[in-house]
């Protein structure tokens, strides 16, 4: 009996198994050619686009990067992406505190004010973006990227952040309350550890969207070498080598290490945000 049960089961999942290999295939194969090509000239890129590269010297990579002066602009990147992400936590977890522990028709109507921010379109916000930035004399400077940033990651980190803290039991807190905690304390000592998941996944989330910013970086930033950003960088090598597209996938790939590294030290804190939510749902 449970041999045919578990056959038939098989059988239901059999779909679903197709399809979930059928959609690994559609991301490993593209990846697979773009890496690949990483190495190869652009004679073999065209001839054979498919096939291992004939040799996997770096030389590709070494053009991309001294180019494009991709070190100091993956340097600039880092610094704009990792205070900003500092300054988009510190703002968001206290925000997100607040709210959770609040009730009444005040704290949902502030809560749905930040839920306002995703309605507000990336390209509405340009042309306000760039008067301020001028106004405040920090036009062509990483200092307001890194203001800025943080403010177009508010509704998501604060939205997340606000759910996961009401998942934590009010009687931890009112222990911590009995042994003299102070506010800050409760939220240092108790909200934040038990939040961790949700903190990794705003810093992941976010982090991808800072790193690759393209158009705020362009227009505030500027093309100037000694401040510009690592996708503003990027872009140049189409200028420098034309159509080399071995430099150009080369470079691409350089600039996307830093986030399969955050990525792959942070998934398995997002793994538990997701888990934990499905076992709460």
């Amino acid at each position: 009996m449970k041999s045919a049960n578990h056959s038939r089961l098989g059988r239901s999942w059999l779909p679903a198994h197709i399809l979930v290999w059928l959609y690994a295939v559609l991301l490993v194969v593209p990846l697979y050619y773009f890496v690949a090509s990483a190495f190869k000239t652009n004679e073999e890129i065209f001839a054979s686009p498919f096939a291992l590269p004939s040799s996997f010297g770096l030389g590709n990579f070494g053009t991309a990067f001294h180019s494009a002066d991709l070190g100091l602009a993956v340097v600039n990147s880092a610094l704009v992406t990792v205070f900003s992400l500092v300054l988009t936590l510190a703002l968001s977890i206290p925000a997100a505190f607040a709210l959770a522990r609040s009730t009444g028709r005040l704290a949902s109507l502030v809560e749905s004010v930040f839920s306002l921010g995703f309605l507000i379109p990336t390209f509405a916000a340009l042309f306000p973006t760039f008067l301020l930035a001028a106004a405040t004399g920090l036009f062509h400077t990483r200092t307001f990227m890194i203001l800025f940033l943080p403010a177009t990651a508010m509704p998501l980190s604060v939205v997340i952040l606000v759910q996961f803290m009401r998942t934590v039991p009010r009687e931890m807190e009112e222990a911590a309350r009995m042994d003299g905690a102070s506010t800050f304390a409760v939220l240092r000592h108790v909200y934040t550890p038990m939040c961790l998941p949700g903190i990794a996944t705003v810093l992941l989330l976010n982090f991808l969207t800072f790193w690759n910013e393209y158009l705020y970086s362009l227009v505030i930033i500027g093309p100037d070498p000694a401040q510009r950003t690592v996708q503003v960088a990027l872009p140049t090598l189409k200028s420098i080598t034309g159509t080399d597209y071995g430099v150009l996938t080369a470079g691409t790939v350089l600039t996307l290490v830093p986030v399969w590294i955050v990525y792959t030290v942070l998934q398995k804190r997002m793994q538990q945000a997701l888990v934990s939510g499905a076992v709460k749902m």
